[in-house]
């Protein structure tokens, strides 16, 4: 098992590094958490496959299929492949090579409604000299009087 799970991460960073171009298009959509603040991993292995972007958190497979994804062989497979990723837990998003270079926003939408809704941002840190009431949340100002503040005199 070992030996399988070594080769299967020696062929995903192979894979990385060969993108397709509609994978490259997507890519860029994708890193650095842009949906919904979800990060996307890009050909991750999953048991025997390489899915070409997941997401563990949304347990979101995208798989990106071109002309070669149409015949009857690579459909049986794509099928099967989707049969163990789904009885794994994950979700399979099939998108054609077509669909991101002439909707690349509507692939986007179709990725993010799959995907866990942004988390709520914590509130931003009180400004230098303040902080914060645990109980009402409201900034309170150090001891230094306001008319001091401004003028260089008081507590710096």
């Amino acid at each position: 098992m070992r030996e399988a799970e070594t080769n299967a991460r020696k062929l995903a960073r192979q894979l990385r590094t060969n993108m397709t171009k509609a994978e490259i298009i997507l890519w860029a959509q994708l890193k650095g958490r842009r949906v919904n603040g979800n990060k996307i991993h890009r050909q991750l292995p999953i048991g025997p496959y390489i899915a070409d972007f997941a997401c563990k958190t949304g347990m979101l497979v995208i798989e990106v299929d071109g002309a070669t994804h149409s015949t009857n062989a690579q459909i049986n497979h794509d099928a099967q492949r989707t049969k163990f990723l789904e009885a794994q837990g994950w979700q399979v998003l099939r998108i054609s090579n077509l669909d991101i270079y002439e909707n690349l926003n509507g692939v986007l939408e179709a990725i993010a409604s799959k995907l866990p809704p942004p988390s709520a941002s914590p509130p931003p840190p009180p400004f230098t000299g303040e902080e914060t009431s645990p109980m009402t949340d409201a900034y309170i100002y150090d001891a230094v009087p306001y008319a001091n503040r401004f003028s260089g005199g008081g507590k710096t």
